[in-house]
C-alpha cells in the first residue's frame, strides 16, 4: 500500500487576483463615499479624514482579513481540501455611510454651532467616531456568544425591514441626489452598475463590473470637466502627499464616549445588525461548502472593530454576504490576505487616501444606491410573503428621519423655526414639525418595535405582541425612541417639561393602550 499524497495547499491561485480586485474596489469605494460625504457635504477638514480616521479604519481591515485568511488556512488543513474559500471582509456599505451621513457630519456641524472652531469640532468627531466603534465592537463582542437568541427574538421581517427602510431612504434617495449632481458622469455610472449587476449583462473586456464602471464614470467626469462640458463646480482635487501614519492605539475615544450618548438609537441597531449578517454569512459560506463556526465568525469581525476603534478609526468591519460569489470566482484564502494588507498598508502609507481623493462623489454614490436597493430588495425576498406588510410598515419611521434631515437644513427651513418645532398647538393634535421629529428619533430600534409586533399579530401571537409594545413603551419614556430632544438624545422622563412631555407621554401611551388593547383581545375564547 502507498500513501495517499497530502493536498498542495497553495497560498495563492489565479483565482485570488479576481477577489483581490472585487473586495478591493469594495472597500475603496466606501472609504471614498466617507471622505466624499464628510468633506463635500459637511466641509469636514480632508487632513482629519485622511491621516487620522483612515489608518485606523484601514487597520480595522487588515485585522479582520488576517484572521480570516487564517481561518480558512486552518479549516483546509483540518479538512485537507485545496478549495477552501476565505471568508471576505471588509468594511459594511450600510452602517459606515449611516455613520457617515447620520453620525459624524451632523456631530461636527453641531459641535460648531456650539461654539468649537473647525479643528476642535473636526477633533470631537473623530473622538466620537472612535468611541461609536468600540461600542459597537463591544456590542458585538458579546452578542457574538447569543448570536442566535437575538435571531429568535427578532424576527427577520424586524430586523431587515428596519434597515431596508433606512436603506430606501438613506442610502438609496439621499445618494441619488448627490448622483444627479453631476447628471451625465451620475446616470451614466448607475445605469452601468444596474447592467453588470442587476441585468447581468456582457461586457466587451475581462474586468469586474464596478471597477468598470468607476473607470468609465471617472473617465467622463474629468474628460468632461477638463474639456469645460461638465456640471459647474468642477475641479482637479490636490494629490495627497504619501507620508507614513501609523494608527497607534490612542486613549481618544474614552473622550469621545459621552458624545454617544446621543447617537445610541443608530449604534446599537447597526451592531445588533452586523452579528445577525455574521450569522447569515456563515449558514451561507456553510451552504457552499466552507464550515466556519460561526462564532469564530462573529468573534473575529468584533476585534477587528475594536482594534479599528481603539486605533482611530470611523467605519465597523463586516464579513461580506459574497462567499460563494468569491469561491465561484475561483478565489481561496489569498484574496483576503492580499486586499487585507493593501489596505491596511494603504492607509498607513497614505495611497488609499490618494486613490479615494480622485474618485469623484458622483462616481461613488451610485454604488451605494444599488447598495440601498438591495438591501430594500432582500428585506421583502428574504421573509415570508405574509410578513410582507410589516416589512414595508418598517420602512415609515425612516421616511420621518429623511425628512428631519432635511428640515434641520437652513437652506430648507429657517433655523428659528426649527428650534421652535415643541412649540404652540393648532387644535388638531400636536404640531406637524414635532410629530416628524419624534417618529424619526431612534428610526431603526422604533420600525424593529413595530415590526415585530405585526408579525407577532399576523402569527396569532398577540402575548408577543404585547411584550414589544411594552418594550416600545419604556424606551419611548427614556427618549431610546421617540426622543423629544430635536438631537435625539435620551433623558429621564421626569425631568421633561411642556409641550415636549405632553408628547413623551402621548407616544409611550400609545404602546401602553395598544399593548392593553391586544392583551384583553387575546383572552378570547379560541373558536
Amino acid at each position: 500500500m502507498t500513501a495517499s499524497a497530502s493536498p498542495v495547499r497553495r497560498w495563492f491561485v489565479p483565482g485570488d487576483l479576481n477577489g483581490f480586485f472585487g473586495l478591493v474596489v469594495d472597500n475603496l469605494s466606501i472609504l471614498g463615499f466617507i471622505a466624499a460625504a464628510l468633506i463635500g457635504i459637511f466641509q469636514f477638514p480632508a487632513e482629519v479624514v485622511f491621516t487620522r480616521m483612515f489608518p485606523g479604519t484601514a487597520l480595522g481591515v487588515l485585522v479582520g482579513n488576517l484572521i480570516y485568511t487564517w481561518m480558512a488556512h486552518r479549516l483546509a488543513a483540518k479538512t485537507g481540501r485545496d478549495d477552501v474559500t476565505a471568508m471576505p471582509l471588509g468594511l459594511d456599505a450600510p452602517t459606515s455611510i449611516g455613520m457617515a451621513l447620520l453620525v459624524l457630519g451632523p456631530a461636527f456641524v453641531g459641535f460648531k454651532q456650539a461654539g468649537l472652531d473647525e479643528q476642535a469640532a473636526a477633533n470631537a468627531t473623530w473622538q466620537l467616531g472612535m468611541a461609536s466603534l468600540v461600542v459597537m465592537g463591544v456590542l458585538k463582542l458579546v452578542l457574538s456568544f447569543f448570536g442566535d437568541a437575538v435571531t429568535r427574538a427578532v424576527p427577520r421581517a424586524g430586523l431587515l425591514g428596519s434597515i431596508g427602510g433606512a436603506a430606501l431612504t438613506l442610502l438609496g434617495f439621499l445618494p441619488l441626489i448627490e448622483t444627479l449632481r453631476q447628471p451625465i458622469v451620475g446616470f451614466v455610472t448607475f445605469g452601468l452598475l444596474l447592467y453588470v449587476l442587476v441585468a447581468k449583462g456582457r461586457l466587451p473586456v475581462k474586468l469586474p463590473g464596478v471597477l468598470l464602471a468607476f473607470i468609465v464614470g471617472t473617465a467622463l467626469y474629468y474628460g468632461l470637466g477638463l474639456a469645460g462640458l461638465g456640471a459647474p463646480g468642477f475641479k482637479v482635487p490636490e494629490a495627497v502627499p504619501l507620508a507614513l501614519t501609523l494608527p497607534l492605539p490612542t486613549l481618544g475615544w474614552l473622550d469621545g464616549l459621552a458624545y454617544t450618548v446621543p447617537y445610541l438609537p443608530l449604534l446599537l441597531p447597526f451592531g445588533l445588525l452586523m452579528v445577525v449578517g455574521g450569522i447569515n454569512v456563515s449558514e451561507s459560506a456553510r451552504a457552499a461548502g466552507d464550515d466556519y463556526r460561526t462564532r469564530d465568525v462573529l468573534l473575529a469581525e468584533a476585534v477587528s472593530t475594536l482594534v479599528a476603534g481603539v486605533c482611530g478609526g470611523v467605519a465597523q468591519t463586516t464579513p461580506y454576504i459574497g462567499q460563494p460569489a468569491y469561491k465561484h470566482m475561483g478565489a481561496r484564502k489569498g484574496y483576503t490576505l492580499l486586499t487585507g494588507v493593501f489596505i491596511g498598508v494603504g492607509g498607513v502609507l497614505g495611497y488609499v487616501s490618494g486613490l479615494v481623493q480622485w474618485l469623484p462623489v458622483a462616481v461613488l454614490a451610485p454604488i451605494i444606491v444599488y447598495v440601498g436597493l438591495d438591501i430594500t430588495v432582500q428585506a421583502f425576498t428574504e421573509t415570508p410573503r405574509k410578513h410582507a406588510i410589516a416589512v414595508a410598515l418598517g420602512f415609515l419611521p425612516s421616511v420621518a428621519y429623511l425628512l428631519t434631515i432635511k428640515f434641520g437644513n437652513p437652506a430648507w427651513i429657517a433655523p428659528d423655526r426649527f428650534a421652535g418645532l415643541y412649540e404652540g398647538v393648532d387644535g388638531h393634535g400636536l404640531p406637524d414639525l414635532a410629530t416628524i421629529v419624534t417618529l424619526g428619533n431612534g428610526f431603526i430600534i422604533t420600525a424593529m418595535i413595530w415590526t415585530t409586533a405585526l408579525v407577532a399579530m399576523i402569527d396569532g401571537r398577540n402575548g408577543r405582541a404585547v411584550v414589544a409594545l411594552l418594550v416600545g413603551a419604556v424606551l419611548t419614556l427614556f427618549g431610546i425612541i421617540h426622543s423629544v430632544d430635536p438631537r435625539g438624545g435620551i433623558y429621564l422622563p421626569w425631568d421633561v417639561e411642556g409641550l415636549r412631555a405632553t408628547i413623551l407621554w402621548q407616544f409611550a401611551g400609545a404602546y401602553a393602550a395598544l399593548a392593553a388593547l391586544l392583551g384583553a383581545l387575546s383572552l378570547q375564547k379560541k373558536p
